[in-house]
C-alpha cells in the first residue's frame, strides 16, 4: 500500500526544491541531508560545529557520491547571529531547523548558553524565515516539554511543568512559533522527538545519549551505568522516523500547520530491557561481551520515570505511518556502531540516559 511518505518522496523527486537544514553536521541533521540529497533535492546546511562533526558530513558525501554532493552548499555559521541565518535561508523553499544545544544535564550546568542558542537562535531563524517568505518551517521540539505530567501516553495538548532549563527553551520555541503564525502568517510545525537514535549519533562526550553510549561501553568491556533501578522506560525512536516526520511536515496542508506533533513509535521499553536488547544485538553480530551486568547509580536530576508517546495526531494529520521499531532500528544501526568502535571511534565511559534527543549537534 502506497503511504503518504511514499507519495511525498515521489513528488520531491519529480519537483526538486531547495532546503535549509540548520545543525546539518549533527546526528539528525546529517541524516536529513543524506535523505534529501538522495531524493534529488538541493540543500543548504548551516552549522558552527559546536556539537556537530565534520566527519558526519564526510560520511554523507561518501555515501551519496561526488556528483550528488554538488547539490549541497555548506555555510559555517551560528544561529545566534541573525546575518548567518539570513544568508542561509535566502534561497530556501523549506527550512528544517534542527540546531540547538541539547541535553538536560548540560542545561542544568549552563542555562545561559542553552537559553542563548535555543531561544535566541530560534527567534533569529523565525525572523529570517519570515522575511524570506519560505514555504514551510519545521523545527525540532522535544518530549522534555511534557515535564512532570504523569499521564501515559503523552498527547500533544497536555503538558506539565518543565523539569530543566532545556525543557523551558523547547517549550518557548513552541510559544514563539505560535505567535509568529498569528502575527506574521509563518505557520510552523514542531516535532517533539522522543529518544531518537541511529547512525551518526555521537557516543562520546559528557552528554551522549544512552544507546550509542552503552553500545560503546559494551564493546569496550567497560561498565554500563543505569541511573536508578532500570525500570524507568522510554519510547525509543529510530532516526528514519524523525526524517519521515520532517518531510511530511514540510508538505502538510494549511489546516495541519501551526501545531506540534509527537515523533515516536508508541512503544515503551525499560532501561533494563534496553540493556538486554543491546547485548543481544551485539552478540548476534558475533561480538564477544563480558559476562558482567550493569552498574546501577542514582536517578539523574531532571529525569522522569516513564515516557510513552501517542502518535495518533501525526498519523491522522501528517500521514506518519509504519515507524521503525526499537528492535528494527537496532538491527539497522548496530553494524554502524560496531564499525565505528572497531576503528577506535569512541569510548564508553560513564553513561547517562537522555530524556530527550538533542536536536542539533549529535
Amino acid at each position: 500500500m502506497r503511504t503518504s511518505y511514499d507519495r511525498i518522496r515521489s513528488e520531491m523527486v519529480a519537483h526538486p526544491k531547495t532546503w535549509l537544514i540548520t545543525g546539518v553536521a549533527g546526528f539528525i541533521g546529517s541524516n536529513l541531508l543524506e535523505t534529501l540529497l538522495g531524493l534529488g533535492q538541493r540543500v543548504v546546511g548551516l552549522d558552527n560545529f559546536s556539537t556537530g562533526h565534520r566527519e558526519n558530513l564526510d560520511e554523507v558525501r561518501s555515501n551519496v557520491g561526488a556528483a550528488v554532493w554538488q547539490r549541497f552548499t555548506f555555510i559555517e555559521g551560528d544561529i545566534r547571529h541573525l546575518d548567518d541565518c539570513r544568508r542561509a535561508v535566502q534561497m530556501a523553499d523549506h527550512v528544517l531547523h534542527q540546531a540547538a544545544l541539547g541535553s538536560v544535564p548540560r542545561s542544568l550546568q549552563d542555562p545561559l548558553s542553552t537559553n542563548e542558542v535555543n531561544i535566541g537562535g530560534f527567534l533569529n531563524m523565525l525572523v529570517a524565515a519570515r522575511d524570506a517568505n519560505v514555504s514551510s518551517f519545521t523545527y525540532a521540539a522535544s518530549s522534555s516539554t511534557y515535564g512532570d505530567h504523569p499521564d501515559l501516553p503523552k498527547t500533544e495538548d497536555v503538558i506539565g511543568r518543565p523539569l530543566s532549563p532545556y525543557a523551558v527553551t523547547k517549550y518557548v520555541n513552541e510559544l514563539y512559533a505560535s505567535v509568529f503564525a498569528r502575527s506574521y502568517g509563518l505557520s510552523a510545525i514542531g516535532l517533539r522527538y522522543f529518544n531518537v537514535f541511529g547512525r551518526r549519533q555521537d557516543p562520546s562526550g559528557a552528554y551522549a545519549a544512552v544507546i550509542p553510549r552503552w553500545t560503546a561501553a559494551l564493546i569496550n568491556g567497560e561498565d554500563v551505568v543505569i541511573n536508578g533501578d532500570g525500570e524507568s522506560s522510554r519510547d525509543f525512536c529510530y532516526v528514519d522516523n524523525a526524517v519521515q516526520a520532517n518531510l511530511l511536515a514540510a508538505f502538510a496542508d494549511a489546516a495541519s500547520r501551526d501545531r506540534v506533533y509527537n515523533v515516536a513509535v508508541g512503544e515503551r521499553t525499560t532501561l533494563n530491557q534496553l540493556y538486554a536488547d543491546l547485548r543481544a544485538s551485539l552478540t548476534h553480530l558475533g561480538i564477544a561481551l563480558a559476562e558482567t551486568g550493569p552498574v546501577h547509580g542514582p536517578m539523574r536530576a531532571g529525569d522522569i520515570r516513564h515516557s510513552l508517546a501517542s502518535v495518533k495526531k501525526a498519523e491522522e494529520l501528517l500521514g506518519y505511518s509504519q515507524p521503525i521499531t526499537l528492535s528494527q532500528g537496532l538491527a539497522i544501526a548496530m553494524p554502524w556502531y560496531v564499525q565505528l568502535f572497531a576503528k577506535g571511534g569512541a569510548s564508553g565511559g560513564s553513561n547517562e540516559v537522555a530524556l530527550e534527543t538533542p536536536a542539533g549537534g549529535r
